[in-house]
């Protein structure tokens, strides 16, 4: 959810580009945009000679654009890119709509660009539409026009069963601040990289050379959609299994809900998603990844969001099965569930920017605590860290994991590292329906400032910590951590005894250690990821950097 203060900074910074160029209305997606860095070049100096000559060869740009499958919708060639610190790329535009089953092959030279919403197929609705049960798309661009085949009253007879395939190692950059990818239920991505060749989704001034370590909120993000159960309608009802919601920040329909808890919206595995998330207005906006009802079909794993300008990734309802998840430098929440989600996450690593960034979790049933499901999620081996050095940014949330309404959260196996700020906060407060919180958690340490919890609405922050139950279940809130460089563990991690987090659910792995990363020999994390100043997982050179692009 979108802070008071970042919104602030962002409508301040707007107002004050003003001065330097007109305001364009966007057609989706809020956001600045790209490219809006304004740089001041002192008057220019002989170029020194590189000593020693480096040795690794500048990208050159692929000769043209890939051809498509019959009948689906091409690529805009939109040339080659300006000279970039590592070469120049051929920029390959996808279509608005993706209307048939396609695939982004990995091309020496080319990045794919998206300059605005771009939909994988037409929404089919909250069930699979029929000749006999027809349905109009909520899906603005689902025309004859698009190749999109409709009946006479220009309906649906079937779910449009797109599939959009990513090569490893295949480059996609938001060319507006408009720009997102939306999966529509009824559709899949099919987004598979490997350990040494990640999928990078990341932003115009990303590929220019233009980022720091401060550089967020250049594009909007990637949205999976789907038909699971959620909670929060804007229209239907959860008792009639006719709930859906729109998607936060869209100006045309983006829908999401339904029953199917085992929707299936395709694999997304060894991924990176940069510079991504706008804040649109209160409590609207996207992040680096959105899952909004999909089911346990859906595979989730090693996926990384780094310097989201809202939320590392955000969870709508749905039951997610999600392993192998890090966020580096969420201007808000490292990771956000609600509207009835039934999550289980394991191997969690999230680490903010120093002095940036709200809550690491932020766990909430958002005032609708009557609706059914419940928001219930488990979050089991995870390392969370925030304001090591010397800053309190826990913002809005007023502590590192706020748990919030009638959600259920389980931690197990987890390291909350957090030395200057308050670790856990619990508010009760509703207008209907069980206004309690519920928190279990089994082998937790936790590092926090001397207030440790805080209790609001209902809460005192003496039940807070009774409900934590430190010197029970292997729980601390007097922990030191020994970790090795920033997040492996050590000796006092070791030491912990660690809880079966399989007696959850079947989902989970059985671990004999708590935290993220267990050693020095765990590599989990290793190949796939980017690095940035505050944040190193392993290599280094540019092409290891999260402001730069890898060339291989």
């Amino acid at each position: 959810m979108a802070s008071f203060k970042r919104l602030s900074l962002i409508l301040m910074t707007t107002c004050a580009g003003a001065a330097l160029s007109a305001c364009d209305g966007a057609n989706d997606i809020a956001s600045p945009g790209t490219g809006g860095n304004v740089i001041i070049n002192p008057p220019a100096a002989p170029a020194p000679t590189p000593t020693p000559t480096p040795t690794a060869a500048l990208v050159t740009p692929a000769a043209g654009c890939p051809s498509v499958p019959a009948g689906a919708n091409g690529f805009v060639d939109a040339g080659v890119t300006q000279a970039t610190p590592i070469g120049s790329w051929r920029v390959c535009q996808l279509p608005a709509m993706v209307n048939k089953s396609m695939t982004l092959t990995k091309i020496p030279g080319l990045i794919y660009s998206l300059n605005g919403r771009v939909d994988v197929g037409c929404d089919g609705g909250i069930t699979a539409p029929t000749a006999a049960a027809p349905r109009a798309s909520s899906t603005v661009s689902c025309t004859a026009a698009n190749g999109i085949t409709l009946n006479g009253a220009g309906q649906l007879t079937a779910d449009t069963a797109v599939t959009l395939t990513i090569d490893p190692g295949v480059i996609i950059a938001g060319y507006t601040g408009t720009a997102w990818l939306a999966v529509n239920r009824g559709n899949k991505i099919n987004a598979v990289g490997t350990a040494t060749q990640p999928i990078v989704f990341t932003s115009k001034d990303n590929v220019l050379g233009l980022n720091n370590d401060a550089s967020i909120g250049q594009w909007g993000g990637v949205v999976l959609m789907g038909r699971a159960k959620i909670t929060d309608c804007t229209t239907g009802s959860t008792g009639a299994g006719t709930c859906e919601r729109q998607t936060e920040g869209s100006a045309d329909p983006a829908t999401f809900g339904g029953t199917d808890d085992a929707y299936n919206a395709g694999t997304f595995k060894y991924v990176q998603i940069r510079y991504s998330g706008y804040v649109l207005g209160a409590n609207v906006e996207l992040q680096g990844l959105t899952t909004e009802g999909i089911g346990s079909g859906t595979a989730l794993d090693y996926v990384q969001s780094h310097n989201s300008s809202d939320d590392g990734a955000e969870f709508f309802g749905g039951t997610v099965q999600f392993k192998h998840y890090i966020s580096t430098g969420a201007d808000d929440d490292s990771l956000d569930i609600d509207t009835g989600l039934q999550g289980f996450f394991q191997y969690v690593l999230l680490v903010q920017r120093p002095g940036q960034g709200d809550a690491l979790m932020e766990v909430d049933s958002n005032g609708f605590e009557a609706d059914t499901p419940r928001q219930k999620t488990a979050v089991v081996n995870f390392t969370a860290l925030q304001g090591q050095v010397s800053s309190n940014n826990e913002a809005n949330d007023q502590a590192s994991i706020l748990l919030r309404g009638n959600a259920d959260l389980t931690l197990a196996n987890g390291l909350v590292i957090s030395p200057n700020n308050e670790c856990l906060r619990m508010n009760g407060s509703s207008s209907g329906g069980s206004a309690t919180a519920s928190l279990v958690a089994r082998a937790v340490a936790l590092q926090c400032n001397a207030t440790k919890y805080i209790g609001t609405g209902s809460y005192t922050a003496a039940q807070v910590a009774t409900a934590f139950g430190t010197g029970a279940n292997g729980n601390n809130d007097a922990f030191t951590n020994t970790l090795t460089a920033t997040f492996v563990n050590g000796a006092s991690e070791t030491a912990i005894t660690a809880f079966d987090a399989k007696t959850l659910s079947a989902f989970f792995d059985t671990t004999t250690y708590a935290g993220a990363v267990k050693d020095a020999n765990d590599n989990w994390y290793k190949g796939w990821t980017c690095n940035s100043g505050y944040i190193t997982f392993d290599g280094s050179g540019s092409s290891r950097s999260c402001t730069s692009l890898p060339t291989n």
